[in-house]
C-alpha cells in the first residue's frame, strides 16, 4: 500500500465522519466533471443519480447542522450512516481485486471515521448546551470548511494529510476525556440528576 492509497483510505473515513454526504457529493462532482480521477471502485459517485441524491442529501444535513438540538439528533442517527459509510468508501477505493486489502482498507476506513463522527457529535452535544446559536454556525460551518479542505490536501498532499491527521488523532486523544468529565459535569449539574 502506497502514501496515496493510505491517505485516500484514511481521509474518506475522516471526512465521512464528519459529512458523508458532503463526500459523496464532492467527489462525484469532481470525477464528473473531469478534475479528478477516481479509483475504479469509487467511478460509481459519478453517476447522475449518486450526485443528485447525495447533492440533496448534503443540503439537508448543511440545514439541519445549523440547529441546537436537531444537528445532535441528525448525529446520532447517523452513526449509522457515517461509520459503515466511511468503512464502504475506504474499501471500494483499494478493492481492486484484493479482498484481504478491501477489508483492512474498510476497517481503517472505519475506524477513522468513527473517531471522527464521535469527536463531532461529542463536542457538539457540548456546544448546544449553550443558549445562543452562534457557536454552533460557527462550528457547523468550520466542519464543512474541514471536510473540503482535507479533500482538497488528501487528493493533491497525501503526505500532508496523513501528518494533519495524525496530529488530529493525538488532539483527539487529549480532548475526549476532558470532553467526556465535562459532559457528565453538566448531566451530573441538572435538576432531576441522581
Amino acid at each position: 500500500m502506497d502514501w496515496m492509497s493510505l491517505a485516500l483510505i484514511s481521509g474518506l473515513g475522516w471526512t465521512s465522519g464528519l459529512r458523508f454526504y458532503a463526500v459523496l457529493f464532492v467527489l462525484g462532482l469532481l470525477e464528473r466533471g473531469g478534475y479528478y480521477a477516481l479509483p475504479p471502485g469509487l467511478e460509481m459517485l459519478a453517476h447522475p443519480w449518486v450526485i443528485a441524491v447525495s447533492g440533496l442529501l448534503f443540503l439537508i444535513e448543511f440545514v439541519a447542522d445549523k440547529f441546537p438540538g436537531l444537528d445532535s439528533a441528525w448525529d446520532a442517527v447517523h452513526t449509522f450512516v457515517r461509520i459503515p459509510g466511511g468503512a464502504l468508501l475506504a474499501a471500494a477505493a483499494v478493492a481492486g481485486g484484493d479482498t484481504g486489502l478491501a477489508l483492512a482498507a474498510g476497517l481503517l476506513g472505519g475506524t477513522v471515521a468513527a473517531g471522527a463522527h464521535l469527536a463531532k457529535s461529542g463536542s457538539r452535544a457540548l456546544i448546544n448546551l449553550s443558549p445562543e446559536p452562534f457557536s454552533n454556525w460557527a462550528a457547523s460551518f468550520t466542519e464543512d470548511a474541514l471536510v473540503l479542505a482535507a479533500l482538497w490536501t488528501m487528493l493533491q498532499h497525501p503526505l500532508l494529510f496523513l501528518a494533519l491527521l495524525a496530529l488530529f488523532v493525538l488532539a483527539v486523544l487529549w480532548l475526549l476525556p476532558r470532553l467526556w468529565r465535562s459532559l457528565r459535569r453538566v448531566l451530573a449539574a441538572r435538576p432531576g440528576a441522581g
